[in-house]
C-alpha cells in the first residue's frame, strides 16, 4: 500500500496531494492520501505502508512532515520514506542523514510515480529513478515539461475543511489551483529559485479549467491561484481569467503577483477587475531600498506606491506580505514601514503576523553568496532547515521576540488587526527609547478588504 501525506498548503485543499494521485491512477497505481492539516495521522496506514510519501512545499509544511516521517519510522522501520516539494529538495542532505530515503523536487510527479512503481516491481534500485536522490546519489530537480492529468480531489477532504472566502461579512468556500509553476525570477531569498532556476511551465488552460470547475461543483465560490506568480505569462493568465468570468461569471479569484509585474502589465488590471479578481498578494517584502536590493526583488520602495495605485485605480485590493525582519533592516526602517501602513490605510490588508516575519535562510539559499553574509550568518541548524542569523543591532532581535509573542497573543485572543498593529506600533517604539505619538489619521481610509481566512504564512 502506498500512502501519501500532505501537511500544511495555507489552509488550501492540497493540490501536492491531487496531481500525485492522478499520475498514480493514469499510471495503473494507487495511493491512499492524508492531509495532516486536515485529518488525523493514521497509525495503522502507517503501519501498512510499503511507500510513504511525504509533501513539502513550505518550511512549516517539512518540519510537521519531519515529525510524521519519525513516527512512520517507528511504526513501519521497512517503509520507504520520500520528500518530495520545494523545502525537500532544499534540505536533501538532511533529510537522507536518516530521515528520509528518497527526496524528489521540481516538477515531481512523474519521478514520483517511477519511484512507487519501481519500489512495487522491484526492478529498479531507486536510485535509477530519473530526478530521485538517495543516501548514495545525488539527482538534480526534475524539470521535465509534464502532461498534467486532471487533479484527483475525490478522496480529499471536502472544501469546507479548508480556508473561505470573505468579503463584506459574507463568507464562501474557496478553491485553490495553480496555472503555472516555477518561477522567472530568482529573488535571493525565495526557495523557488535555488531548485528551478529561474524557469516555469504553464498548466494547459483545458485542465485548470477543468480542475476549477470540479471545485466549483463541489460549492467553491471563490478560486485562488497560487502561482509563484501568475503573471509569469500574463496571456496564459488573462485567458484564464477570461474563460473562467464566461462560464462561471458569479466566481471570484486571487492571485500572486510581483511589484515589477503589476507596473509592467498596468494595463490588464481593469479587466482583471472586470473579470472578477477581488485582491492581490504580492511579496513587497519591505520598504527599505537597501533590502529590497540585498533581496534582488526588482523593485524599489517609489515601485510599491506605484503599484498599490494602480490597483487602487484597478478596484483591486493588495494585499502585501513582508519579510519584516532581516539583517539589514534598521529599527528606523521598522518604525517607517509600520507608519507607512498606517498612513495608507493597510492594517486590515496586512494580517499582523507578516509584521513578525524573520528571514529565513535554507541551505542552498543565494543569501549565502552574498558579500557581507560573514557578517551576520550562524551556524545551519539542520532540525529547523535554516541558517542562524544576528542582527548588527541587538534592538532589532530582542524586538523580533517581543513582537512574535504579541502576534501569537493578538491570534489566540482573535484581535481586530488594527488594534494589534497600534500594539506593534508602541512596542517598536518603545524599542527604539521614543514615546509613540498618536497616529495621524490615515491619508486613505479603506474598507476592510476581500481576503481568505486563512492568513498567508510560510
Amino acid at each position: 500500500m502506498n500512502l501519501l501525506l500532505a501537511c500544511y498548503e495555507l489552509g488550501h485543499q492540497p493540490l501536492s496531494l491531487a496531481w500525485p494521485l492522478a499520475f498514480l491512477k493514469r499510471a495503473g497505481a494507487e495511493a491512499i492520501a492524508l492531509d495532516l492539516a486536515a485529518q488525523p495521522f493514521s497509525d495503522e496506514l502507517a503501519a501498512q505502508a510499503r511507500f510513504v510519501g511525504i509533501a513539502a512545499p513550505m518550511h512549516t509544511a517539512l518540519r510537521i512532515g519531519v515529525e510524521a516521517a519519525a513516527r512512520v519510522r517507528a511504526l513501519n522501520p521497512r517503509a520507504h520514506i520520500c520528500f518530495f516539494g520545494l523545502y525537500a529538495s532544499l534540505n536533501e542532505d538532511y533529510l537522507l542523514e536518516g530521515i528520509a530515503d528518497s527526496v524528489i523536487s521540481g516538477e515531481y510527479e512523474e519521478a514520483l510515480t517511477q519511484l512507487i512503481i519501481a519500489i512495487r516491481s522491484g526492478n529498479r534500485h531507486p536510485a535509477q529513478v530519473p530526478g530521485v536522490s538517495t543516501p548514495d546519489s545525488r539527482a538534480h530537480p526534475a524539470l521535465n515539461r509534464l502532461p498534467f492529468p486532471l487533479p484527483e480531489r475525490s478522496s480529499l477532504p471536502a472544501l469546507d475543511h479548508y480556508t473561505r472566502y470573505r468579503n463584506n461579512g459574507h463568507i464562501q468556500l474557496a478553491g485553490y489551483t495553480e496555472a503555472s509553476r516555477g518561477c522567472l525570477h530568482t529573488c535571493a531569498h525565495c526557495p523557488i529559485a535555488p531548485v528551478y532556476g529561474g524557469r516555469f511551465f504553464v498548466a494547459p488552460i483545458e485542465t485548470v479549467l477543468a480542475d476549477i470547475r470540479q471545485q466549483i461543483d463541489s460549492g467553491a465560490q471563490h478560486i485562488t491561484f497560487g502561482d509563484p506568480d501568475f503573471l509569469n505569462g500574463p496571456r496564459h493568465a488573462l485567458d484564464i481569467a477570461r474563460a473562467l468570468r464566461a462560464e462561471f461569471p458569479q466566481v471570484t479569484f486571487d492571485f500572486t503577483a510581483k511589484v515589477e509585474h503589476i507596473i509592467k502589465h498596468h494595463s490588464l488590471f481593469p479587466q482583471f477587475a472586470e473579470l472578477g479578481c477581488a485582491f492581490i498578494t504580492s511579496a513587497i517584502e519591505s520598504l527599505s531600498d537597501v533590502v529590497l536590493q540585498r533581496l534582488a526583488k526588482s523593485h524599489t520602495a517609489a515601485d510599491i506606491e506605484t503599484a498599490l495605485g494602480i490597483l487602487d485605480s484597478a478596484g483591486i485590493a493588495l494585499h502585501p506580505t513582508l519579510v519584516a525582519f532581516t539583517p539589514w533592516t534598521t529599527l528606523d526602517d521598522y518604525l517607517a514601514q509600520i507608519e507607512w501602513i498606517h498612513a495608507r490605510g493597510l492594517a486590515h490588508h496586512i494580517a499582523p503576523v507578516q509584521l513578525s516575519i524573520r528571514l529565513l535562510v535554507p541551505p542552498r539559499s543565494a543569501l549565502l553568496n552574498l558579500p557581507d553574509t560573514p557578517h551576520w550568518l550562524g551556524p545551519l541548524d539542520s532540525a529547523n532547515f535554516t541558517y542562524r542569523w544576528s542582527h548588527p543591532d541587538p534592538r532589532m532581535d530582542k524586538l523580533h521576540s517581543q513582537i512574535s509573542a504579541l502576534v501569537e497573543e493578538a491570534e489566540l485572543a482573535d484581535e481586530p488587526a488594527p488594534l494589534a498593529h497600534n500594539r506593534i506600533r508602541e512596542a517598536a517604539f518603545t524599542a527604539a527609547g521614543l514615546f509613540a505619538p498618536p497616529p495621524s489619521p490615515s491619508h486613505i481610509p479603506r474598507p476592510a478588504p476581500p481576503r481568505l481566512t486563512e492568513n498567508w504564512f510560510c
